[in-house]
């Protein structure tokens, strides 16, 4: 909450409404100088007249305190809508990059299965790395696939 932008915001309301400081003030039971030191950001307004500030202003205790008009709903929403569309994207690349993941393990689960090798117990293990890793990959691959031919 910044004072000055809050005063600003003040003085732009009430020339909104074609009000003088004086008749601001006289409205709220205070001093035109009072009003003047809000919209010079030199003080806030007393909690005990921000309520009818507001409502003399025609604004909300929000835009007071934030020095700005709330966004609109129209605004809002499109906002939430631009959000939604590049959570699905990252939703999408996030698949991808699942894939390719799964993938680099099938390939370093290969390559550990090419090394091994030797005794029956050897074999055994090496026989089940390059089962497993074939199966990462193929499930990598899909997974990516998956990813890229997700709707928008």
């Amino acid at each position: 909450m910044e004072q000055k932008k809050t005063g600003q915001y003040i003085m732009q309301k009430r020339k909104e409404k074609n009000m003088t400081q004086e008749e601001l003030a006289e409205k709220l039971s205070v001093s035109n100088k009072t009003v003047s030191k809000w919209e010079t950001g030199k003080s806030m307004p007393d909690y005990s007249v921000v309520e009818e500030l507001c409502k003399v202003l025609g604004i909300s205790v929000g835009e007071l305190l934030n020095g700005e008009d709330e966004l609109s709903t129209e605004t809002e929403e499109k906002q939430m809508l631009a959000l939604l569309e590049k959570w699905q994207v990252v939703e999408k690349h996030k698949h991808i990059l699942y894939g390719i993941i799964l993938v680099l393990i099938g390939v370093i689960l290969h390559l550990l299965s090419s090394v091994t090798g030797g005794s029956a117990v050897q074999d055994f293990i090496s026989g089940a790395l390059l089962g497993i890793s074939t199966g990462v990959m193929i499930i990598g691959v899909v997974v990516a696939v998956a990813g890229i031919l997700k709707k928008d």
